[in-house]
C-alpha cells in the first residue's frame, strides 16, 4: 500500500512588497508570472478593488514556489502594475462565505508577516487526500477537512478549469489561528494535474527543475516533539542525520534542524524565530551556470558543507534559497542526496 503523502507540493514565501519580491526572484533566475489578487466592490457600482492576499508561482513539473503578500485595504502600492485582478463572482448566498474565507487567509498572511518576512507555508502533495484526512483524524490531528476550489487553467491545458483540493492542519494550542501551526501554514494538496501544470512556464534561466527540500529550524529542546508531530502528519518515520532529522518523501525531503546546528547546515544563517521554515532547495541542471547567473545579478552566494550553493536569507527577503546540482540518467534527472 502506498503512502498518502508523496512529495513537497509547494512552499510559500510571504513578503511585504510583491513588486520587490518578484524582482528578487527574477534576479534569482526564476520565471514569475504577474500576480493574481481577488477584487470586489466596496460599494454598489464601484470599481472592484484588490483585497485579501495576492500571489504568484515559479512552477516546476511536480511542485512550485509561491510568493504571497497581504493586501491592505486602500493600499495597492506593493502590487505590480500588471497584477491580474479576479473579481469575486458568486451567488448572493455564497458570496459572504467566500469573502470570509479570503479574509481569514489574509489575516493568516498578515500574522505571518508579524513574525517575520520569509517562508511560512509548507504543503505536501497527496495522491489520496481523503485517506490522508481520515488518517490524521484517527491520529488526533485537528484539521479543517478537505476543501475544494476551482480556478482558470493556464492557456494550453486540455481543461479550462483546474480543481484544487487541499487540507490545512490546525495547531494544538487553543489560541492558534485556524489552518496554522507554530511554524505557519502546513497541510496537504491533491497531486498537481500533470496536463495543467505542464501548460505553465517551467523553463527557468537558473536551470531549476524541481523543489526538493525544505528546512525547518527548531529549538533544541523541542526537536524530538516536532519530529513526532511530523511523523504523525506524514505517516513516515524520520531518519537521523547528525543532529538533524530527515523525512524522505518521493524525490524530496523535509529536514528538521536544531537551532544549534543551523549555522553548520547553512553557514552564517540564524533563525528569525523558532520554529521557522528557514530555507528551501531546488535542483538545477548546471550549478556553475547558476552560480554565474546569481553573481551577475549581484547576489551573495555561499556554499554548504555538502557542496550545495545558497543565497542567504538577508539577501533573499528572509529565506535561504539553496541550489543543488541534479544528477542525470537516461530517464531524466534524479536528486543527488548530500553526503
Amino acid at each position: 500500500m502506498g503512502h498518502d503523502t508523496a512529495r513537497i507540493h509547494h512552499v510559500g514565501h510571504i513578503v511585504e512588497n510583491m513588486a520587490q519580491a518578484i524582482s528578487l526572484y527574477e534576479r534569482l533566475g526564476f520565471v514569475m508570472p504577474p500576480p493574481s489578487c481577488p477584487a470586489m466592490s466596496r460599494r454598489e457600482g464601484a470599481v472592484p478593488e484588490p483585497f485579501g492576499a495576492a500571489n504568484t508561482h515559479a512552477d516546476f513539473p511536480c511542485s512550485f514556489l509561491e510568493l504571497a503578500t497581504w493586501v491592505k485595504e486602500g493600499d495597492t502600492g506593493n502590487l505590480p502594475a500588471d497584477t491580474h485582478l479576479v473579481p469575486l463572482e458568486a451567488p448572493a448566498d455564497v458570496l459572504p462565505l467566500l469573502v470570509e474565507r479570503i479574509s481569514e487567509t489574509s489575516a493568516n498572511v498578515a500574522a505571518c508577516l508579524d513574525r517575520f518576512q520569509g517562508v511560512h507555508i509548507l504543503m505536501f502533495s497527496s495522491p489520496a487526500i481523503d485517506e490522508a484526512a481520515e488518517r490524521l483524524t484517527s491520529a488526533g490531528v485537528r484539521h479543517g477537512g478537505v476543501n475544494t476550489v476551482r480556478r482558470a487553467s493556464p492557456e494550453g491545458a486540455r481543461v479550462s478549469v483546474e480543481t484544487v483540493r487541499y487540507l490545512e492542519i490546525d495547531g494544538e494550542r487553543s489560541d492558534a489561528r485556524p489552518g496554522t501551526v507554530a511554524e505557519g501554514r502546513v497541510g496537504f494538496v491533491a497531486d498537481l494535474d500533470s496536463d495543467v501544470q505542464g501548460a505553465r512556464r517551467l523553463d527557468h534561466p537558473n536551470g531549476a527543475v524541481e523543489l526538493v527540500e525544505t528546512m525547518l529550524c527548531v529549538a533544541d529542546p523541542e526537536l524530538a516533539a516536532v519530529r513526532r508531530r511530523y511523523e504523525t502528519y506524514l505517516g513516515r518515520t524520520a531518519r537521523q542525520e547528525g543532529p538533524a532529522y530527515v523525512f524522505d518523501l518521493d524525490g524530496a525531503t523535509l529536514k528538521l534542524v536544531p537551532s544549534s546546528g543551523l549555522a553548520t547546515a547553512l553557514p552564517g544563517e540564524r533563525p528569525p524565530a523558532l520554529p521557522a521554515l528557514v530555507g528551501y532547495t531546488v535542483v538545477v541542471r548546471d550549478l556553475v551556470l547558476t552560480r554565474d547567473l546569481l553573481r551577475r545579478n549581484g547576489l551573495t552566494v555561499r556554499e554548504t558543507p555538502t557542496g550545495d550553493m545558497f543565497v542567504p536569507a538577508d539577501a533573499a527577503l528572509g529565506t535561504a534559497v539553496v541550489f543543488r546540482p541534479a544528477a542525470w540518467s537516461s530517464r531524466g534527472f534524479f536528486i543527488r542526496r548530500p553526503v
